[in-house]
């Protein structure tokens, strides 16, 4: 079940927010900006350099602040934000919009104000022994203006907690929004508006024709979340002016569930999982490894997991998130039909929502179908879980390194020595065992992709450090010997150094050696010559 054909550009760039021209029009590379768009751009990147290099390395305290700030905006503009969200979406849970957007957004922030003044001290290192005596520090020093690259999903948490650790860093912010959430990105624009000048933090939404435009700016640092082809497309705009990049991409995380583990147990979590944000979840359960001989039993304690969190009829619970637009559930009907074309049997857990193509669209159960299934083969982003069997574990294994590196990996077993097999021998962004998702809102452990799925990461101290630059500093003792060092070089300490150091040279290298009796012999016959 190899992955061989990535997703057509336009059908990525409209998954995460991009708008892609349609055969008819120009490319965006070929779009010119307004220029009112464009003069703003340059302008806020502009005044932000300049605040920047006028106070270069603001102090623990007005980082704190800056983040307290952040923090007591969210809590006053709470219900604006869920409201936002559920306009722009067609229809989202107040409550799942503080849980998984707002509420971990919080978490965040708390965790790089109670840490970021011990993250900005310098870093004692030893020094190599021929320097011993002399002193060597890392300094944590801010990059510059960083622009974060949010995407639709979840664009509170997406947005506020890059914008948090990059303000932690000492660092300016541009923040795209993206073009399909203007409800949320408005109440976005007024809450940042409040506390921050635009010389520290400033946000673009929709106003865009060519969103590509904002990613070739001469950025010290990009933060992009989004989709791996449209990632490709960042990182090579980015290459343009050497500007480093952290990627939080996607991929088809699997959902591997061990013999001998609760089948109910492991439906229940995983079709919570897919079932949160309508499954428009970049770490989302993508597809479901089980046993073979339990692909049934998982698919109906799946179905039964799904109703009893959203009832029989998710399409009327309010609990339950719409798909964000009409191209997003057209691109989800499409998967369904390939799959029944190539055999699947599809299981819906509830009535079909209202709607051509439906956006309240019921958790679907897919099972069976053949390897070629767009299903098994695309980032499904949406809720759909495919029901894959396997017959012995390292089948499984085989399975998923067989595939793109995924953004997240869950095992679902009790066996130590079967989890420890499943962690050692495949790649993932991060893990969660006996459970999904929960590893991402940990603040104090970094979280981001490999490969497919991403690079680098920004939370806890190893987003502060990626967001900084790591300057290594060292200082000459008055009375350390340096000279001892300078040429001639034929020197006793010289000589006594190479030699501690280096040990003798071997007079035989490059030395070509005389054939000896035999040697063509062994060349043809090892076995004889032994």
């Amino acid at each position: 079940m190899q992955i061989t054909d990535m997703p057509k550009a336009a059908e990525v760039a409209a998954a995460h927010g991009t708008r892609q021209p349609t055969d008819e029009e120009p490319a965006m590379s070929d779009l010119d900006l307004t220029p009112t768009t464009a003069l703003r751009m340059a302008d806020l990147l502009a005044a932000q350099r300049a605040a920047f290099l006028a106070a270069p390395y603001p102090s623990a305290e007005r980082r704190r602040g800056q983040l307290r700030a952040l923090k007591r905006q969210l809590g006053r503009y709470q219900d604006h934000l869920t409201t936002a969200l559920a306009q722009d979406f067609g229809g989202r849970s107040a409550d799942e919009s503080m849980t998984v957007d707002l509420i971990p957004s919080v978490l965040a922030i708390n965790h790089a104000i109670a840490h970021v003044a011990r993250w900005m001290r310098p870093s004692r290192r030893r020094t190599d022994w021929v320097f011993f005596g002399n002193r060597l520090r890392v300094h944590y020093q801010p990059k510059g203006v960083v622009g974060v690259v949010a995407t639709w999903n979840f664009p509170i948490y997406l947005s506020l907690v890059p914008l948090a650790m990059a303000l932690a860093a000492g660092n300016r912010v541009l923040l795209k929004m993206p073009d399909i959430t203007p409800a949320t990105n408005a109440v976005l624009r007024r809450m940042l508006a409040e506390v921050f000048d635009e010389s520290e933090v400033a946000l673009i939404g929709g106003e865009l024709q060519d969103p590509s435009a904002f990613t070739a700016l001469p950025f010290d640092h990009l933060i992009f979340t989004g989709s791996p082809a449209v990632g490709r497309a960042v990182m090579r705009q980015a290459a343009e002016h050497l500007t480093p990049v952290t990627l939080e991409l996607g991929g088809k995380s699997p959902a591997l569930v061990l013999r001998g583990y609760p089948m109910a147990d492991a439906a229940l979590r995983i079709a919570h999982g897919k079932g949160t944000n309508g499954g428009q979840t970049c770490v989302a359960p993508d597809y479901a490894l089980v046993p073979r001989e339990q692909v049934a039993e998982f698919a109906e304690q799946a179905k039964k997991s799904f109703r009893k969190l959203y009832g029989s009829e998710p399409a009327g619970n309010g609990d339950y998130t719409s798909v964000i637009n009409d191209r997003h559930a057209a691109r989800l009907a499409a998967l369904l039909a390939d799959a029944r074309a190539k055999g699947a049997h599809v299981t819906a857990c509830g009535p079909a929502g209202t709607g051509e193509p439906a956006r309240r669209l019921a958790p679907q159960i897919v099972t069976g179908g053949s390897a070629d299934m767009a299903l098994l083969r695309e980032e499904i982003f949406g809720p759909i879980l495919p029901v894959a069997g396997y017959d012995r574990l390292d089948d499984a294994i085989a399975f998923i390194q067989s595939r793109p590196r995924p953004l997240a990996l869950y095992c679902f077993g009790n066996d130590a020595a079967a989890r420890q097999q499943v962690l050692e021998r495949t790649h993932s962004g991060g893990v969660t065992i006996n459970d999904w998702g929960w590893h991402v809102v940990n603040h104090a452990a970094p979280f981001g992709g490999i490969g497919n799925s991403g690079m680098g990461s920004y939370h806890g101290v190893e987003g502060f450090r990626e967001l900084s630059h790591a300057r290594t500093v060292f200082m000459r003792r008055r009375f350390y010997p340096v000279r001892l060092l300078y040429p001639p070089y034929d020197g006793l300490v010289q000589r006594i150094a190479r030699r501690l150091l280096l040990g003798r040279p071997d007079p035989t290298v490059g030395q070509v050696a005389p054939p000896q009796a035999g040697d063509a012999a062994a060349l043809k016959d090892p076995a004889a010559a032994a």
